[in-house]
C-alpha cells in the first residue's frame, strides 16, 4: 500500500514517515515528502518511535492492532492496509480477538493467515485513508489540497 499512500500524501502535500527497524529492506521512493526512518533492531522499536511521535493531526497505517491502540491513545488516527478504521469504539474488541487468535495458535488451532489482498481491500483502504486524512486535516486546521 506504500505507493497508494505516497500518491495520496503527494496530492495533499503531506509528509510521510516510513518507519523500519531494518529487518525488511525498504527502498526509499525518492519523493521529497517521504522520509525513511530506521530505528534500532528489536521488538516494537518501530512501534515505539511511531507511538512516541503521533499526534492528533496524524494517521498511522498499520495492521498491528497494539500499535493502532497506542496511536489512538495518543489522539492519532489508525487505518489498516485493508481499510479497517481503528477507533476507540472497536479497538478493545480487536485487541481481545487478537489475544484469542494467539491463544488458539498456541493450541494448534486456526492459522492460515489473512486472506489474499483484493481490489475491494485496496478500494476500502483508499476510502478509509482519505476519510482519516480529511478528518486529521480538519482537526489540525490545515487546508485540504
Amino acid at each position: 500500500m506504500r505507493d497508494e499512500i505516497y500518491r495520496v500524501a503527494g496530492r495533499l502535500k503531506l509528509k510521510v514517515f516510513v518507519v523500519t527497524n531494518g529487518s525488511r529492506p525498504i527502498r526509499p521512493p525518492g519523493l521529497p515528502d517521504v522520509s525513511i526512518v530506521v530505528v534500532a533492531e528489536g521488538a516494537d522499536k518501530a512501534d515505539d518511535w511511531i507511538a512516541e511521535r503521533i499526534g492528533a493531526a496524524d494517521v498511522c497505517v498499520t495492521s498491528d492492532i497494539p500499535l493502532a491502540s497506542r496511536c489512538l491513545a495518543k489522539g492519532g488516527r489508525a487505518v489498516s492496509p485493508v481499510g479497517k478504521v481503528w477507533t476507540e469504539a472497536n479497538i478493545g474488541e480487536a485487541m481481545a480477538g487478537r489475544e484469542l487468535a494467539r491463544h488458539l495458535r498456541e493450541l494448534g488451532v486456526g492459522g492460515g493467515g489473512p486472506p489474499p489482498f483484493s481490489k475491494a481491500d485496496r478500494s476500502r483502504f483508499l476510502n478509509a485513508l482519505d476519510a482519516a486524512l480529511t478528518a486529521a486535516l480538519r482537526q489540525s486546521g490545515l487546508p485540504k489540497a
